[in-house]
């Protein structure tokens, strides 16, 4: 029998009214479980987030909400194994990539456990230093950021459902803000059983956190100016999502992460058997590869200088030869399915209309097993790199394709800036001066610049990495948005508010600069 996946709002768990949506094996297609929420009362939920878990995160110091992460942390750890074998089946992904998802979650807790004992025992931060307001220093300026007072509603997708669930929800209970959260359905298992597993531990607060699995109903038509919504999924549902009535009226925060073209980009100065063109190829594939290229960050883009084209497609075809699509639970898979039957149509889909414009290089759309999601990894080339199917439409899956420049980087930055936002892209180059003007040009466009260079080869990790301490969200396409970063992931649920007096009383009160520095 499948497994009935319920919600847990207000205190209790509650089980859905309508009809239920099936969650399949990734690989088999067999039923595993059912989701939904209707009967919600979401007024319910909204208050018991305002009156029930706000008041209790408040009342908590950095120092104290930091031990309460950590110890979220060590108790969803300690069921890292089942995890992972609820992600193999449920999401499809190989032990590899499952880890990348639910490692990447417990690591993201514990890191912002750790800037919480950094903030210490107090409930505010001090942003900079104080600022003379009048002819003497008795009349003083102090900006300070204070949890604001409502709930963070996070959305999110179905590719990373620990990792995405517990990066945002780390920044909203460290900032302490309580969280609703709605995962992404068609891999809601892990999620489902992460919550579980908090609920039971005891370590939040009650009405800190709460999880609809299905629709919020009209959670969103509730929300007020303290309230915030964080948003990771496609940027079509960001731009409905924010367009809520709500949301404009009140002006409800809303931060969106969206799924953007990014780009990978070979230096002109690198030939074949550098380090660092042999740590593009590598990126490039695991891209390609790594969650069946299901990942906000993977590489849709390759950038490869005119007369290195050639040499590069035959590298990048031996290396994803040797991939092996097939059931993650399987020896010898080194690539697992598709998240669900919707993700494999929109991927044939994608590859097919790629097929019309582009050089199939390898893959196609075409079955690759009797059962399950699979796609073959794809690879297109294209003879214009401003062929505009590359630069407006992203398939979301194991598809890339190769587009040749002139090797400039101003001609690098132009291409990328077509994609109209992006979270992230890699450049690949051991000359400084050209590294230098190819950030330039691509900052703007980016919410992160990656580069790979023989001098970090050993050291550094995959461009599709999301660390903790550094921001992830892009412009644009994007999202527009900005999460993680250490103590700027807080900055979002809290209000920055300018405190003018006496400077002999603010200093004491409010004067402790250092914490967070916004420039």
């Amino acid at each position: 029998m499948p497994q009935e996946l319920t919600s847990y709002v207000a205190g209790r768990w509650h089980k859905g009214t309508e009809s239920p949506q099936r969650l399949t094996d990734a690989s088999t297609e067999e039923v595993l479980a059912t989701v939904g929420s209707g009967g919600i009362d979401f007024g319910e939920v909204l208050a018991y987030a305002h009156k029930k878990g706000g008041p209790a995160l408040r009342a908590m110091s950095f120092a104290a909400r930091g031990e309460m992460l950590q110890a979220a942390s060590k108790a969803i750890h300690a069921y890292r194994e089942e995890l992972l074998d609820i992600s193999a089946a449920n999401a499809g992904t190989t032990r590899g990539d499952g880890k990348f998802d639910i490692d990447g979650a417990t690591a993201t807790l514990s890191a912002y456990g750790y800037v919480g004992k950094k903030l210490g025992d107090r409930t505010f931060l001090s942003d900079g230093d104080g600022i003379q307001l009048g002819r003497t220093a008795r009349w003083w300026g102090q900006h300070v950021y204070v949890p604001r007072l409502g709930a963070a509603v996070h959305i999110n997708a179905f590719n990373f459902p620990a990792w995405n669930m517990l990066e945002k929800a780390a920044c909203a209970w460290l900032a302490g803000v309580p969280v609703i959260e709605k995962p992404g359905t068609p891999t809601a298992m892990v999620a489902w059983r992460i919550a579980q597993i908090l609920t039971e531990s005891g370590v939040l607060p009650e009405g800190a956190f709460q999880m609809v699995v299905g629709s919020t109903g009209d959670l969103l038509d509730r929300l007020r100016a303290q309230d915030g919504v964080a948003f990771t999924g496609s940027s079509w549902t960001a731009r409905k999502l924010r367009a809520t009535p709500a949301i404009i009226e009140h002006a409800v925060r809303f931060n969106g992460e969206a799924d953007s073209l990014n780009s990978a980009i070979l230096g002109p100065d690198l030939d074949e058997g550098d380090e660092s063109w042999r740590l593009f190829i590598r990126n490039v594939a695991l891209d390609m590869r790594q969650k069946t290229g299901q990942k906000c960050t993977a590489v849709r883009r390759i950038l490869v200088p005119t007369d290195r084209m050639a040499a590069v497609r035959e590298a990048l075809v031996g290396e994803l030869s040797g991939i092996v699509a097939g059931d993650p639970r399987a020896d010898g898979t080194t690539m697992g399915p598709l998240a669900s039957e919707n993700q494999l149509k929109s991927v044939r889909e994608g590859i097919d209309r790629f097929a019309g414009s582009l050089t199939t290089v390898m893959g196609g759309s075409a079955p690759v097993h009797d059962k399950g999601w699979f796609v073959a990894p794809t690879l297109f080339e294209a003879a214009n790199a401003d062929v505009d199917v590359v630069h407006e439409h992203e398939v979301f899956g194991p598809v890339a394709t190769l587009l040749p420049y002139d090797g400039s980087p101003e001609e690098a930055a132009r291409l990328v800036a077509r994609g109209d936002g992006s979270l992230v892209t890699s450049l690949y180059t051991d000359d400084a001066t050209w590294m230098e003007r190819a950030v330039l040009g691509l900052a703007p466009w980016n919410g992160r610049v990656w580069i790979g260079t023989a001098k970090c080869a050993e050291q550094t990790m995959p461009p599709g990495t999301v660390l903790a301490n550094m921001i992830h969200g892009g412009p644009g396409r994007a999202g527009g948005g900005e999460e993680l970063g250490g103590e700027r992931g807080l900055l979002f649920y809290m209000q920055r508010t300018a405190v003018q007096g006496f400077k002999g009383h603010l200093d004491p009160a409010f004067g402790r600069p250092g914490e967070v520095t916004t420039a």
